[in-house]
């Protein structure tokens, strides 16, 4: 059986039978994990191992350990900074700067690897907005050629570690006010202001190997006014396939996220989403929505150059937790990357 491209989540830190038996439907191929599903080290590689042993090949797990805010497993983890305390301290130490980048990469892609997760969604591309409710310091920086310097750092210190990369959200998030997880947020500007700022760093990292993107659930009535840009088949492919020459895997953000709700219907969702070029749909916290999607998964528009959720899979991690912490490389990037969080915090 090869893997579905929809990516759906589970309740809590073991596997319903339920849930078991979703995640043998054909049209499953991920499992991303959250907070909830996370109480202590050896329960969490437990769950994935159950998760993995359900078919062959195995369900791919994704997690969001960006740092900062959005860390979802912190208890026996190492603490990882905000990206924008990252690009704040490159204002003033590049060189010192882009190591703690790498090692901030290096530590999160090897820790999840190591207790079976395969791609954390990372880095975020979005440029910085102070307005923005839902980026702020999550991203980099406000100058997009900081963001490219330092993204490529941190993905390339992903790929070392055998971790494919997911920049998010295309083509920019950080223009708006708005949480698209509670709001639909609308960007007024023009395709030409977009394109010299907010685009370049997702221009620049598909130039260098990044293996996927997260479409934003923004509307921008001046370039496409008929749907978010994760529905959109001008901005997956006419800019993004087209002429951005993007040829990884597209993953549409959360379909029960209320920017994504134009409509109640999540078939219908689904539908446009991969219709307008998405590879893989993301599907949280409405089991509602994923069945009502597995229901009826064989109408849906696909189109026939999709790419598999496979080629976001990585080599698997010889090593585990336990002796990952015991090795001087791990200590190293450790300590730096704590005494960082701490010089930053006074």
């Amino acid at each position: 059986m090869q893997l579905g491209p929809m990516i759906v989540d589970i309740d809590s830190v073991r596997l319903t039978e339920e849930e078991s038996d979703y995640l043998k439907h054909p049209f499953v191929g991920g499992v991303i994990l959250f907070s909830k599903n996370y109480s202590c080290i050896d329960e969490l590689v437990t769950l994935i191992k159950q998760i993995k042993s359900l078919r062959q090949p195995s369900l791919l797990v994704f997690v969001d350990q960006e740092g900062g805010r959005v860390q979802r497993f912190r208890h026996g983890f190492t603490e990882l900074p905000a990206l924008g305390s990252l690009g704040s301290y490159y204002e003033g130490s590049p060189l010192k700067a882009a190591r703690i980048v790498r090692e901030c990469g290096w530590i999160m892609a090897t820790e999840m690897k190591a207790i079976g997760v395969d791609v954390s969604f990372a880095p975020v591309l979005d440029t910085f907005n102070d307005e923005s409710e839902i980026i702020g310091d999550r991203s980099f920086h406000a100058n997009p050629d900081v963001i490219c310097a330092l993204a490529r750092i941190y993905v390339s210190a992903m790929h070392a570690c055998g971790m494919h990369s997911v920049g998010k959200h295309f083509p920019g998030h950080g223009g708006v006010m708005g949480d698209s997880h509670i709001d639909l947020p609308v960007d007024n500007r023009t395709l030409d202001e977009i394109d010299q700022a907010d685009l370049i760093p997702f221009k620049f990292m598909a130039s260098v190997g990044i293996s996927g993107f997260m479409a934003a659930h923004i509307i921008f009535p001046l370039i496409d006014h008929t749907s978010v840009a994760g529905f959109s088949n001008y901005w997956l492919q006419k800019i993004l396939r087209e002429k951005v020459g993007f040829n990884g895997v597209i993953f549409s953000d959360d379909l029960s996220m209320e920017g994504a709700a134009v409509s109640n219907s999540y078939f219908t969702r689904a539908d446009l989403a991969l219709s307008a070029g998405c590879d893989a749909l993301i599907v949280c916290n409405n089991k509602d929505g994923i069945f009502e999607i597995l229901d009826n998964y064989l109408k849906l528009q696909t189109l026939s150059c999709m790419k598999s959720l496979e080629a976001i899979r990585g080599p698997s991690c010889e090593i585990s937790q336990d002796i990952l912490r015991s090795t001087s490389q791990w200590k190293s990037a450790a300590g730096r990357i704590a005494d960082f969080i701490s010089k930053s915090a006074s």
